[in-house]
């Protein structure tokens, strides 16, 4: 019998076959990985007595590229509902904030102080104007909400207590359970009151000459309801330790961004602005979440907490790029502005009904056999979990809704929904310049059926 392997073809010749169809499009060592992976497969098949060929080796290679370049990062509609969709970067930047990010790519004086012509600080700038947007003294931008809690606890907390309340031990998305964090930056976990109820005294009881701090944990990702009870953060700050609150979705201040009045559907979410004139001492969250700017975590609170933070040496490890600082400066100064209309989140969350009824209206006139339905949008990204807002989408009927939405996927990169029989793409999500590609998609979609 001859030897199976000599079925297989060489790693160069799958390559020259994988350059016909992505000729100048895919580097040669993109590639050269899916040829080298296919004939690795193919060797050990063949090494456990199975058939093979050099069809069957080119096509494995062929379908692995295909799917590696469908996954490299690229622009998607987001037609779920979802604002703050973790899965698709949470908020969307607008054209200010690109423009900002865009223009201080190139060298700018992010550690340089132009006036004095002597060396600066990144954390000049977009900490300062979101601790001034948010009525704190001081402010400083790290990489990501969980880099901030992380660096408040090292610095604040390191080989003393942190004391927090059992309803508010929390796991956020990615496993980060605020326990395993408390251990890794070695503070001293204290848990006190119930699941469920967790009162003043509670937290009195625990406080000792080694307690570092209160910690408060806004629950963002859940709800709790029925026989409960938390401590306001009003009642923390009489005790003779720092409050931190862990405020997590961003929302600066229950005041703005809206212009008419506070949308119903942010409940009892609390302001940051809120939680320092409560008396928090120190308050973390997230720019990319309710505040709608790029991915970061802020620290803002009093001035001689943060400028102790600022000189801890995680500080360095978990500072952001000038092209982030960029962009939260652009947001800081809208928001100062008292006009958020060049932020997306909140042009899409309040959009009115009856403008996205308007819209869905015009889609379903280019498209047959589709109509307007009640949708109900949601904040996401671990934001107001329960609550959910008022919208309006287009259902279409398709034969396979499985395929409907990997064909739109795949060939005309939009993330919808299903119903019962329906492909259905929520429009709060969408931004009203990206219709006419949904049309287009969508039609895509009647066309082939």
């Amino acid at each position: 019998m001859s030897d199976p392997r000599r079925a297989i073809p060489s790693v160069e010749s799958v390559i020259q076959q994988l350059r016909i169809v992505f000729d100048h499009e895919l580097p040669h060592e993109f590639l050269a990985d899916s040829a080298r992976q296919s004939v690795s497969a193919a060797r050990a098949r063949a090494n456990a007595g199975e058939d093979v060929s050099s069809e069957a080796v080119v096509a494995d290679a062929m379908a692995q590229t295909q799917t590696r370049r469908h996954n490299l990062l690229k622009p998607v509609i987001n037609a779920t509902g979802i604002l703050l969709h973790t899965n698709l970067g949470r908020a969307p930047l607008g054209a200010t904030t690109i423009a900002a990010m865009t223009a201080n790519a190139h060298y700018t004086n992010l550690e340089f102080n132009i006036v004095e012509g002597t060396r600066g600080s990144r954390h000049d700038r977009a900490g300062d104007l979101l601790a001034m947007a948010c009525g704190a003294e001081a402010g400083l931008v790290v990489n990501n909400n969980a880099a901030a809690v992380v660096l408040v606890l090292a610095t604040m907390a390191r080989g003393r207590e942190v004391v927090v309340s059992r309803g508010e031990l929390v796991e956020i998305g990615g496993g980060f359970r605020v326990p395993e964090i408390l251990a890794e930056t070695g503070a001293r976990l204290v848990e006190v009151g119930t699941t469920n109820r967790t009162r003043l005294g509670d937290y009195q009881n625990a406080v000792n000459a080694d307690t570092a701090m209160t910690l408060k944990i806004h629950a963002s990702n859940y709800r709790m309801i029925g026989f409960t009870e938390a401590t306001p953060i009003a009642e923390l700050a009489t005790l003779e330790v720092p409050v931190v609150v862990d405020a997590g979705s961003g929302l600066l201040d229950e005041q703005t961004p809206w212009l008419h009045q506070r949308p119903d559907w942010l409940a009892d979410e609390p302001g940051v602005r809120q939680c320092l004139e409560a008396g928090a001492h120190v308050v973390t969250f997230s720019g990319d979440k309710l505040l709608g700017g790029p991915q970061a975590g802020i620290i803002v609170g009093r001035k001689d907490l943060i400028e102790v933070i600022k000189r801890h040496p995680l500080a360095r490890a978990l500072r952001c790029d000038k092209v982030t600082l960029a962009g939260l400066q652009a947001v800081a100064l809208a928001y100062l502005n008292r006009d958020v209309s060049s932020l997306p989140l909140w042009s899409m969350a309040t959009e009115p009904l009856d403008a996205l009824n308007e819209r869905a209206s015009r889609i379903c006139s280019r498209l047959a056999g589709s109509t307007v339905v009640i949708t109900e949008a949601a904040a996401g990204g671990g934001s107001l979990p329960g609550w959910t807002i008022p919208s309006r989408g287009v259902a279409l009927v398709v034969d396979n809704t499985a395929q409907a939405l990997r064909v739109l996927r795949i060939e005309h990169r939009v993330v919808a929904l299903t119903r019962d029989s329906h492909l259905v793409c929520d429009l709060r999500s969408v931004d009203p310049s990206e219709d006419s590609r949904l049309v287009y998609a969508l039609q895509s979609i009647t066309n082939s059926q």
